[in-house]
């Protein structure tokens, strides 16, 4: 039986993209090649393409997702393995690409994507399936801001974040009313909707959900100890942070963050790697978002989960591939 052909699908639009090329590598070393043959392609705004031998370029084909090689025989991809952070592959406009030229892929539907990436939408919806989260004001690039009445609403300090963004990026933690005009300056740079929440004073966990062989499980719960502020993109990247896992926390406290984590996957219709991040306040697990393309370099947290649980890196992205191939 020939291999099938599986494009490993990395970079993006925005300023993650050079997270997505590190966890793209590590998906391309892991696969099986006796199963797969593996493919690079690495989308940016000003090109698609195809990346050969001694890193020789060749351009895909919109139209369907092909790449003509010297030889001109078209390379059709059998499933494309999407590991881009942030736009266009996490928010759903290349799920809804693939979805009208027949492309298959891995990981969730243009929909959770598109949900998801918009995190007041995405809490607004798991609230009804009971899955706490902080107070917060919307606001639209535009719209007067009154900061009295902010601080008088959620108190300080307070987050200010992109509503559409990954990576941490353009988030600040507000303690003075003063500060709260710039932050929010900050967060419009990234998006031109924001988020600004309530401080919650706990502990900050990351959990790790998949659909594995059929069934829902949470790889692991780590607990973030930054050294910064707030777990934003140096303590993500460049190493500013703790990471525990399993999270110092009781078995009580630990089945219920699993149990709201697989409830709020699940409520979404999740599929392939999620990873989401609450605040333990009081025992209780407030959702901060959920990702659905989370990082996946060598130092990203959803690997370290996935070995800590004993499911192999290659088992891991093996299983994303088969659920693809055959949806």
């Amino acid at each position: 039986m020939s291999k099938k052909r599986v494009a490993v699908v990395m970079g993006g639009y925005s300023d993650e993209y050079v997270v997505s090329l590190k966890s793209g590598q590590l998906i391309y070393d892991s696969l099986d090649r006796n199963l797969y043959d593996v493919y690079k392609v690495v989308i940016l705004k000003n090109e698609w393409y195809f990346l050969g031998e001694n890193d020789r370029k060749y351009e895909i084909n919109r139209g369907d997702f092909s790449v003509t090689l010297d030889n001109n025989e078209p390379l059709k991809f059998d499933v494309c393995f999407n590991i881009i952070h942030g736009t266009p592959g996490e928010n759903g406009i290349l799920q809804a690409y693939w979805d009208a030229i027949g492309q298959k892929y891995t990981g969730c539907d243009f929909y959770q994507s598109a949900l998801t990436f918009n995190k007041k939408d995405t809490l607004a919806v798991l609230s009804k399936y009971g899955i706490p989260s902080a107070k917060s004001i919307y606001l639209r690039k535009g719209e007067d801001i009154n900061t009295d009445e902010i601080v008088e609403s959620l108190g300080l300090p307070v987050f200010v974040k992109p509503n559409q963004s990954g990576s941490s990026l353009g988030i600040s933690k507000v303690k003075e009313k003063s500060e709260l005009m710039a932050a929010t300056e900050i967060a419009f740079k990234e998006d031109d909707e924001i988020l600004i929440e309530s401080f919650l004073d706990g502990m900050e966990v990351s959990v790790g959900v998949i659909d594995f062989k059929g069934e829902t499980i949470v790889l692991g719960i780590t607990e973030i100890v930054p050294t910064n502020e707030f777990f934003d993109y140096e303590a993500k990247y460049e190493g500013a942070s703790e990471e525990i896992t399993p999270a110092r926390i009781d078995d009580a406290t630990r089945i219920r963050v699993e149990e709201i984590s697989k409830r709020a996957y699940n409520s979404l219709g999740m599929s392939g790697f999620s990873r989401s991040e609450f605040i333990l306040m009081d025992g209780i697990p407030y959702m901060l978002e959920m990702n659905t393309n989370p990082g996946f370099s060598p130092a990203s947290i959803l690997p370290q989960q996935a070995t800590h649980y004993g499911i192999s890196i290659t088992d891991l992205c093996g299983n994303e591939v088969e659920k693809a191939l055959n949806k």
